[in-house]
């Protein structure tokens, strides 16, 4: 054995079983102080060289590095072709997407062409459409109406008049005649600015790794819960109804509360129209969908509906004739920039916060997904700075939040994208709607838009019928969809979110309270040890048994290790040492009741006659006739002070009932960890390393055990 006040680790020696070849870990470093650590790190990332400016800047602009080995000849052409497609996708769809963050559909087309035109210069990724996405919009439009309701604007039925602020905002940045239009945008953008500057930070802190705890179970159950809510809020538009949209917890029953109650007041003129526009759209991108394999392009059949019923609402009088409600004026141009409304931002800080979340993991999963699937990488903190940058820049000019859009992408990767040049593109397509076309859309029905967003969610929608298949292969993974789609969509959208994370983490939790100790054998052809349960054949060693704890142990579940790998040996120490510390007492009372006069000697060899029968009774009610027991701990990854504990509590019980307990397959963390926690024998102290030896493999620990038995011939009872 190795010597020493560090666990070392022994090992078989081919030339002889009974030698075994001692291995001393090598010596660590010793650890810098602090001051010398803090001291190098400031100076290399203050220190400043031409090289690392330059490296700084093109990692900061990623366009500085590929623009110039753009591939002219090559890539033009697929750039061209896919940008002009979104470029005309978006243009109904930044309009439709508008209502869901309570704004006029001028600024969901303000929102697009900023995030198209600084992602293309700032992003990382060659293929994902960054713009609006409908579960942001929705959670910024929920804010949106919150803010409108306390500032005491009336409901969305009077958002195209003149009512002014009946509240006092005790902000000079923004006039007192600001009518509920001009204060929803700027709510919006509030909100936008604040995420933006979360994402930022965060960027800047280097903690684009929180993505990693954002699993694609709770990212798809929240945005199938999400469009649930967003299905259920276009309803209003598609029987023009003017309701206002209900605030707080459980806005789905509110919702089909007020529908059911307002049913009455269906506009007939939006209701046909929806259900035209439905029977045209649905099957049309259903054969856009099976036959895109074979198009060059998707066909835009959401822009053709839009022409078609734009003038069949202009020569038809819809709004006049029948009150059917319409996109109203939209402006030509861009407004001065604005600053955010400073005041309102403690109101909204929570909820940017889970907008910049949910906007961030969105991004860098669609990122890292098609990178990957195109060969390449993508930088996350430079996401995080990127899909930053495209919400605090445009909040200025009256955007809302962005982020990538996988419906948007997934068109511009099909139609030939090879980078972002297509993105820049599709803002040259979008500035030619803002500065000519955007007025042509005024007598566009709002409930047309509305059948845009209902369409569009045939994805997620479709979600439902995954259920099946996605609980026949992870039944928790299901589990967390189920409950984190059911929490966004019945109590409430951010809430959502955050059950989501919670609920992942206790399944991982969770997922280390289940482990179980599990009793090894031997496969017969070779030295290796697998669960009796689990495989067929297997052999075992008379006297010595191998158990397997399948997790980390640590607070949470030492006590839980403790109870399995008892209950798998069959033999509970502690209840053990009862019973023999009862029966010894039961017996000296017989013995002193039988034979009051007998001298002290003839009592020591009566107590040492009971340990003996004690002895003998524990080898015939314990379930395995051994005296020595392995734990394979190559499973578990790490240890903490009360995981060390258990360990000794372990070896120092069994140790009393004469029963040797040794680890094998530590991996180095678990040695140093137990180092530190004192489970290792301490330098030139008695019986070093015979109590606590740790072995590289089980087949090492258990030849030992049979040297044991063969110098002495039987197994040694004591410790």
């Amino acid at each position: 054995m190795a010597h020493g006040n560090s666990c070392h680790t022994v090992t078989e020696d081919g030339a002889d079983q009974q030698q075994p070849l001692i291995l001393e870990r090598v010596e660590r470093e010793t650890p810098k102080k602090w001051q010398t650590v803090l001291s190098q790190r400031l100076k290399k990332h203050c220190s400043c060289t031409p090289q690392k400016a330059k490296s700084k800047i093109l990692g900061f602009v990623p366009i500085l590095k590929w623009l110039p080995r753009y591939q002219l000849r090559d890539w033009l052409l697929g750039d061209a072709m896919s940008g002009m497609i979104v470029g005309i996708l978006l243009v109904p769809q930044s309009i439709a997407y508008s209502l869901l963050a309570s704004q006029d559909p001028i600024y969901g087309l303000y929102t697009s062409f900023f995030a198209s035109i600084i992602y293309a210069l700032l992003g990382t990724s060659r293929h994902i459409s960054v713009g609006i996405f409908g579960v942001l919009c929705l959670l910024v439009g929920q804010v949106v109406d919150r803010e409108l309701a306390l500032a005491g604007y009336l409901t969305e039925s009077s958002s195209n008049s003149s009512d002014v602020l009946l509240a006092d905002l005790g902000n000079g940045s923004v006039d007192v005649g600001c009518d509920r239009s001009c204060y929803a945008i700027t709510v919006g953008a509030t909100v936008t600015f604040t995420a933006g500057v979360y994402q930022v930070l965060m960027g800047l802190l280097q903690v684009g790794f929180v993505s990693v705890y954002l699993s694609d179970s709770l990212l798809s159950g929240f945005a199938t819960g999400a469009s649930l809510t967003i299905l259920t809020s276009q309803f209003k538009y598609l029987l023009g109804l003017k309701i206002p949209r209900p605030q707080g917890w459980f806005t789905l029953f509110k919702t089909w509360y007020s529908l059911l109650t307002n049913l009455g007041n269906t506009n007939i003129c939006d209701l046909v129209t929806s259900l035209v526009c439905l029977a045209i759209l649905l099957p049309t991108k259903e054969l856009n969908d099976r036959f895109k394999s074979k198009l060059k392009a998707p066909i835009p059949f959401e822009l053709f509906v839009v022409i078609i019923a734009t003038l069949a609402s202009h020569f038809g009088h819809f709004n006049t004739d029948y009150g059917s409600d319409v996109a109203g004026d939209i402006p030509t141009g861009f407004l001065p920039p604005q600053l955010p409304l400073w005041s309102l931002i403690p109101n909204v800080a929570v909820d940017a916060f889970s907008i910049a979340i949910v906007g961030f993991a969105i991004t860098v999963s669609l990122s890292e997904m098609f990178a990957k699937k195109h060969g390449y990488t993508v930088d996350a903190n430079q996401e995080m700075y990127a899909i930053g940058f495209c919400n605090i820049l445009p909040s200025f000019f009256r955007c809302f939040t962005t982020s990538a859009a996988l419906t948007k992408t997934l068109v511009k990767e099909s139609t030939g994208c090879q980078t972002q040049i297509s993105g820049l593109v599709s803002a040259l397509i979008l500035l030619l709607v803002l500065l000519v076309i955007a007025p042509l859309f005024y007598s566009l029905q709002k409930c047309v838009l509305a059948v845009i967003i209902v369409v569009n969610l045939r994805g997620a929608l479709r979600k439902f019928t995954d259920i099946p298949r996605m609980w026949r292969a992870n039944r928790i993974d299901a589990s967390i969809w189920l409950v984190t789609m059911a929490t966004s969509a019945l109590v409430n959208t951010e809430l959502g979110l955050l059950v989501g994370v919670l609920v992942s983490a206790f399944c991982v939790l969770g997922r280390t309270q289940q482990a179980r100790v599990l009793e090894l054998g031997r496969a017969t052809s070779r030295e290796h040890y697998e669960g009796l349960s689990r495989y067929r054949g297997l052999q075992t060693h008379p006297g010595v048994a191998v158990f397997r704890y399948e997790a980390p142990i640590y607070y949470a579940n030492q006590s839980l290790f403790k109870k399995s790998l008892y209950k798998c040996v069959g033999l509970d120490p502690v209840k053990e040492k009862s019973r023999r510390i009862k029966f010894k007492k039961n017996k000296q009372q017989e013995e002193a009741t039988r034979v009051p006069n007998v001298k002290s000697d003839e009592k020591e060899e009566a107590c040492k006659e009971n340990e003996a029968a004690v002895t003998l009774m524990l080898d015939q009610n314990s379930s395995h006739s051994l005296r020595n027991v392995v734990i394979d701990c190559s499973a578990v990854l790490f240890l903490d002070t009360a995981g060390v504990n258990a360990l000794k509590e372990v070896h120092k019980d069994y140790a009393e009932l004469g029963v040797k307990v040794v680890l094998a397959q530590c991996n180095t963390s678990v040695l140093d960890t137990l180092e530190r926690g004192g489970y290792c024998p301490e330098k030139n102290g008695p019986n070093t390393g015979e109590n606590t030896m740790v072995f590289f493999t089980i087949a090492d620990a258990v030849h030992y055990f049979q040297s044991l038995r063969t110098a002495n011939g039987d197994y040694d009872t004591k410790c």
